[in-house]
């Protein structure tokens, strides 16, 4: 709480006047009677230090450029981390749009975290994500500079990157239709993998029965129907018959 005036406590104050002006130290009656003859009041600034430090100056104004203060410095605490991720095998439309999302963040003054995570046989070429990595940090030097060399931890590389000036920023990659893709959490294409996985086996098991039938198709014996043979009673009527006639 702010002391002011005769809610001063200590019995000596270092008074400093409102433009900075040092007026030494003196007894808190003797600068109270100083600021209410200019009009101002006595506000304990630093109660800490020994002898306080007060200050003359209008408490009301003074009160507003504090509270307009606190609130500014505020607003920079509220700077988030955003975070991008990438693949190894991230295609070209992919990038450009993950590195045009990358430079609006940057653009509102936020921190930006990239995150590329390895799966399967790309933990065996982890060099290609550095690779990766450089990359984005020569596409976005006109918008940032490096806050945290790219680190490998354990299946992924990370590396964090903070904004330029205003002044110096120049963005390189457009977002001509607003937000043309949500932030991948990288859990959503595990479904497709496996599935394209298990297509995959489905195709190897139809390859690999399909010459076994073929086999079976070649070995099994062709049964011919031979026309039926007159039996030798029937043969012998129909001579009959046929003398009979003649």
């Amino acid at each position: 709480m702010t002391r002011i005036n005769d809610r001063i406590r200590a019995p000596r104050v270092r008074v400093v006047m409102a433009n900075g002006d040092q007026m030494g130290v003196m007894s808190a009656r003797e600068a109270l009677a100083k600021a209410q003859s200019l009009g101002l009041d006595l506000v304990e600034i630093a109660a800490q230090v020994d002898p306080p430090v007060c200050k003359i100056v209008d408490y009301g104004k003074y009160k507003y450029e504090q509270a307009k203060l606190k609130k500014k410095n505020q607003s920079k605490s509220a700077t988030r981390m955003k975070e991008v991720k990438f693949r190894v095998g991230t295609g070209t439309h992919d990038y450009n749009i993950k590195m045009g999302r990358a430079e609006t963040f940057l653009e509102g003054g936020h921190k930006v975290r990239f995150i590329l995570q390895f799966r399967g046989r790309e933990n065996a070429h982890k060099d290609l994500g550095f690779v990766v990595m450089k990359k984005i940090v020569e596409d976005l030097k006109t918008m940032g500079q490096i806050d945290q060399e790219a680190r490998l931890n354990g299946r992924a590389i990370g590396m964090t990157i903070s904004p330029l000036p205003p002044h110096q920023r120049k963005r390189k990659f457009h977002l001509f239709h607003g937000e043309l893709m949500e932030e991948d959490d990288f859990d959503d294409d595990e479904p497709h993998e496996e599935e394209e996985e298990l297509h995959l086996d489905d195709e190897d098991e139809a390859s690999s029965e399909a010459p076994a039938a073929v086999a079976e198709e070649e070995e099994a014996p062709v049964e011919v129907s031979a026309a039926p043979t007159p039996a030798p009673a029937a043969k012998a009527a129909a001579t009959s018959e046929k003398k009979s006639k003649a």
